[in-house]
């Protein structure tokens, strides 16, 4: 029996990934076998290609380049990773999938949306979630949440955490335009609120589904 492939999507700041834990917790706490990954990452490849586009270098990617090696660092965490994972039967949880390139370099860098669905298609041979949570979160709170985070950590904003504040707006904007398309797979929550009770949203939304 296939398992079951939920992602969690959003901007900046909406608490994905302190959020995928806490899901990946309850679930095994219900005797359920879950995997949890990331985009981009979860092989030892594909986290490479996180370092190549997240970080701040004198020759930064190209939007052309960007896209290709998010879907190219997606088709090995895919084929290595979470359809194995499926086909054992387990839950699969992924920190970000094929909406944040539709939303970041579609929405956001503006290459058409419908041509990265076709080579989105080809990196994961068609494999969509069954379920994905989008982590709604205004542009303010979004800011002050990573300028929070950066100063507890000392570390500086990544490449993408630096673009803009107009980038970020149609990237919130783009997010939302997907759930809307998608009603049957997405859940939009609003991660503005206290932890505790975003977290109970998600596990009734994933209860409900």
């Amino acid at each position: 029996m296939r398992g079951t492939f939920i992602t969690f999507e959003g901007p900046e700041g909406g608490g994905k990934s302190t959020h995928v834990q806490e899901l990946a917790e309850q679930l095994r706490a219900e005797g359920r076998t879950v995997l949890v990954t990331r985009e981009p990452g979860g092989t030892r490849l594909a986290e490479l290609i996180r370092g190549l586009v997240r970080e701040e270098v004198d020759d930064p990617p190209v939007t052309r380049s960007e896209v290709l090696l998010f879907l190219a660092a997606r088709a090995q965490v895919v084929s290595q990773v979470i359809r194995p994972a499926l086909q054992r039967g387990e839950w699969v949880i992924c920190d970000r999938f094929a909406d944040s390139t539709f939303a970041y370099q579609g929405y956001g860098r503006g290459v058409d949306v419908a041509r990265l669905k076709d080579l989105n298609d080809f990196a994961t041979e068609g494999l969509k979630p069954d379920l994905t949570i989008l982590l709604d979160v205004p542009p303010e709170t979004s800011r002050a949440r990573l300028a929070a985070r950066q100063a507890a950590t000392a570390t500086a904003a990544d490449r993408i955490e630096q673009a803009g504040e107009f980038f970020h707006r149609r990237l919130r904007d783009g997010f939302l335009e997907l759930a809307k398309a998608e009603p049957s797979r997405f859940v939009v929550i609003d991660s503005s609120g206290p932890r505790e009770e975003v977290s109970a949203q998600i596990l009734k939304a994933v209860h409900d589904r």
